[in-house]
């Protein structure tokens, strides 16, 4: 299921905790933080970004074996 999201709107989204801007995962229905040393992953939960931190994914975690 791909992101829908206004252009528009995604040109001015930015991430909460450092301000840089977001790439789309669509297979992953999330919006990434493009900075390295964050690089959180937002979900976007029926067409809605949840730009809250404590709901973000860090994609930098180790995986779990």
């Amino acid at each position: 299921m791909a992101v829908n999201l206004d252009p528009d709107l995604l040109s001015i989204l930015v991430c909460p905790k450092c301000r840089s801007e977001f790439r789309v995962d669509d297979e992953a229905n999330e919006l990434i933080c493009t900075n390295g040393a964050c690089a959180l992953a937002y979900p976007v939960r029926d067409d809605i970004p949840v730009l809250l931190i404590d709901e973000a994914r860090d994609t930098k975690a180790a995986p779990v074996d």
